[in-house]
């Protein structure tokens, strides 16, 4: 497997997983990330690629990198762990939902109905990874204080920060109220992307590649080979909520 990794550029083995998996009924499909930690430097690339890719306002992060200092002036060292929706088998978020906004779709990937949801936010306090967010409809050019929207501040915002978001598919606009602004939000593979064919965007913009995406179902597929691994592991696995994020460390 090194020898197939050095030779070629990842990415270019995980879009020819993608185009396999693509092929089959959805329901057949499972997928998986793989971060390897080893190679993990802490950059936010994917953050900012994230958030980029999503238009995500301030306050909503869907791909965090937390970081951690370890050992002992002046042999100092930094560990980096990038946090994701954890996307579960056995998600706890779903059956507090007391709408059904949050749900498991064929593919079982975690989605968020953004019409159903009424921001109650108990999907965040049942999430044990913390990894949804609230989007109180928040922007990074902030209005003035006479400005009719000051709380949510709206009103000097420029027209690159209401431009319509196409997550699962849609075409959403930030303005006044309408969702997502009110919403949970939260990671969800970049579903919109992988429709198109194209890898979600914190993998293709990993510098590290140390990101990696595809179908475990799929036995030739780098994530099934990745995940077979020794030193593979998954976040609270105690609490059975089985995640589809493993890490190599």
């Amino acid at each position: 497997m090194l020898d197939v990794l050095e030779k070629t550029d990842v990415i270019l083995r995980l879009q020819e997983d993608l185009r396999r998996a693509l092929e089959k009924a959805p329901e057949d499909r499972r997928w998986v990330m793989v971060i390897d930690l080893r190679k993990c430097v802490g950059c936010t690339s994917c953050t900012i690629a994230c958030i980029a890719e999503n238009k995500l306002p301030p306050g909503v992060v869907y791909r965090p990198v937390m970081a951690e200092e370890v050992g002992t002036y002046p042999h100092v060292t930094m560990k980096f762990l990038p946090k994701p929706c954890m996307q579960c088998d056995n998600p706890p978020c779903t059956p507090v939902c007391p709408v059904n906004a949050t749900y498991k779709n064929e593919e079982g990937v975690v989605v968020i109905d953004y019409d159903q949801c009424i921001g109650c936010r108990a999907c965040m306090a049942a999430c044990p990874y913390a990894s949804r967010t609230f989007d109180f409809g928040l922007t990074y050019t902030q209005a003035t204080p006479d400005g009719f929207d000051f709380v949510l501040g709206q009103s000097n915002a420029g027209d690159y920060e209401r431009i319509a978001n196409v997550e699962y598919g849609e075409n959403r606009a930030r303005k006044g109220n309408t969702s997502p602004i009110g919403n949970v939000r939260k990671c969800h593979f970049c579903l919109h992307r992988i429709k198109d064919g194209m890898l979600p965007a914190c993998t293709t913009t990993c510098i590290g590649r140390a990101t990696y995406f595809g179908d475990a179902n799929d036995p030739d597929s780098l994530v099934s080979e990745l995940v077979a691994s020794s030193n593979v592991m998954r976040l609270k696995e105690e609490l059975g909520t089985e995640p589809r994020v493993y890490y190599l460390a």
